[in-house]
């Protein structure tokens, strides 16, 4: 019964060879930090064999439910399963003219038009290939025509969708003209979609599609570097920061109540063994206190880090009540306290750093000065640290050549329980330029921290026991 449903299911396919292209896209799901496993891919070809591949779409949520666990990969997984189930349809070249295809446009934006996909298509034919592609020329291998291709950004350039967005969103009422623009900007984004996929299929039919999948597709949110981060970047990775704290606190959680007891306790184990004969069978354990600590965090705000230093304030906001006390300071080449810019519970507005440095007294001449910063808090909110605290400093050690004042990190980590450096920069790095990442690690423990997922797994560590 078994290989009737697998001959039926999987019409002019080779078993063997569709067996290989799961497990070659299961292999470029872990390089590109998507976990998936023996027994997920087990589950992907049961799905497979289940859905067939005659609904590609179905398909593809099918094989997401078995091959995803974390939020943030869904992006990631549709490129890389477009590139390996999806077909090229590439239509037979034609003269429309642009501003044939901007009507054609205007209508899909305009309606729910269910031919989006054949206009992407059409388009990217006509206004998206470079270097020879489409026209014939260029049917040698990549390693020899590596100059051609398609590209998703020329064709959304010649179309200039955004300019039709304001024509056709007007409505009789503002309302109206709001609920118009939010479609309309769905639509667009749908298209936008559809022509970058239809790109990647060309480009790794000339390229191969093991090369485009490894330099053609994006980034989870979630392995984004903060310091490259693009502003859509950026909203997707604010997404990822609440459900990161929740499980976060969640661990921490499990990791105390399997902690709470300590060493043992002879009074109580030596009469709990009276009822076995004076063998101990069940050793009586004192329970151990735990204290939460305070937490202090010292975080540069200047432009080279803003986004950094920005998102780790939100997961150490959202994390608060795993300690008793948390007081944040910003600063750029002066320091200044800026607690009372987070309110508990309520996650931080986008561009909350911007602000804080219009704000707050953490500038004076708009460039880092670590120096003058850590004097600052030296001099001013020393008496924020004390035996029971940690200290957690963000940024990425570059002092534009001022001196780093060793002496007052000294100070600082000699008066605070526990010191931690968090810098978003690769550690390869940080002796290079004007960094003195590497002098400050010689007395505080610095942990590289370039995206959300090093951010969660280093501060994960550091968390309370």
């Amino acid at each position: 019964m078994t290989s009737t449903r697998r001959d039926s299911t999987l019409p002019r396919q080779p078993a063997d060879s569709m067996t290989d292209r799961l497990v070659e896209f299961v292999g470029l799901l872990r390089d590109h930090g998507i976990a998936a496993g023996p027994s997920e891919t087990l589950d992907a070809a049961s799905a497979m064999l289940a859905l067939g591949l005659s609904d590609r779409a179905r398909l593809r949520s099918g094989m997401a439910a078995c091959l995803l666990r974390r939020n943030g990969q869904r992006a990631v997984f549709n490129q890389l399963f477009d590139l390996y189930f999806l077909t090229v349809e590439q239509p037979p070249a034609a003269t429309e003219s642009v501003e044939s295809l901007r009507d054609r446009l205007t209508a899909a934006l305009t309606e729910d038009d269910p031919t989006t996909a054949d206009l992407a298509r059409q388009a990217l034919t006509q206004l998206g290939a470079y270097g020879g592609a489409g026209t014939g020329r260029s049917e040698t291998p990549v390693t020899t025509a590596s100059g051609a291709g398609w590209s998703a950004y020329q064709t959304m350039k010649a179309l200039r969708p955004e300019e039709l967005i304001e024509r056709i969103a007007v409505g009789p009422t503002e309302l109206d003209t709001a609920v118009r623009t939010i479609e309309a900007n769905r639509r667009l984004t749908e298209f936008r979609t559809a022509v970058q996929t239809e790109a990647r299929l060309r480009s790794a039919q000339l390229r191969g599609t093991e090369y485009i999948a490894r330099r053609g597709v994006q980034s989870s949110p979630d392995q984004i570097d903060f310091l490259g981060a693009r502003e859509q970047d950026l909203a997707e990775m604010r997404r990822l920061v609440h459900p990161l704290a929740r499980k976060l606190a969640t661990r921490l959680a499990a990791r105390r109540r399997k902690s709470v007891r300590g060493h043992i306790d002879m009074r109580r184990t030596l009469r709990r063994s009276m009822a076995t004969g004076g063998v101990p069978i069940a050793p009586v354990l004192r329970a151990r206190k735990h204290g939460r600590p305070d937490l202090v965090v010292l975080a540069d705000l200047s432009g080279s880090v803003t986004g950094f230093a920005e998102f780790t304030l939100q997961l150490i906001q959202a994390l608060q009540d795993q300690f008793t006390k948390v007081r944040s300071f910003g600063f750029i080449d002066t320091c200044d306290e800026i607690t009372d810019f987070f309110t508990p519970g309520e996650p931080p507005s986008p561009g909350l750093a911007a602000r804080i440095a219009r704000e707050a007294n953490v500038a004076r001449y708009g460039s880092s000065n670590y120096g003058e910063a850590l004097q600052g808090f030296l001099d001013h909110h020393l008496d924020a640290l004390g035996p029971r605290t940690s200290l957690l400093i963000l940024g990425d050690a570059r002092t534009n050549r001022t001196d780093p004042n060793l002496p007052a990190l000294q100070t600082l980590c000699d008066r605070a329980k526990h010191a931690y450096w968090l810098n978003p920069e690769p550690s390869r790095s940080w002796p290079t330029g004007d960094s003195a990442a590497h002098l400050y690690a010689e007395y505080v423990t610095m942990h590289e921290c370039r995206n959300v997922k090093q951010l969660a797994e280093v501060v994960g560590r550091l968390l309370p026991n």
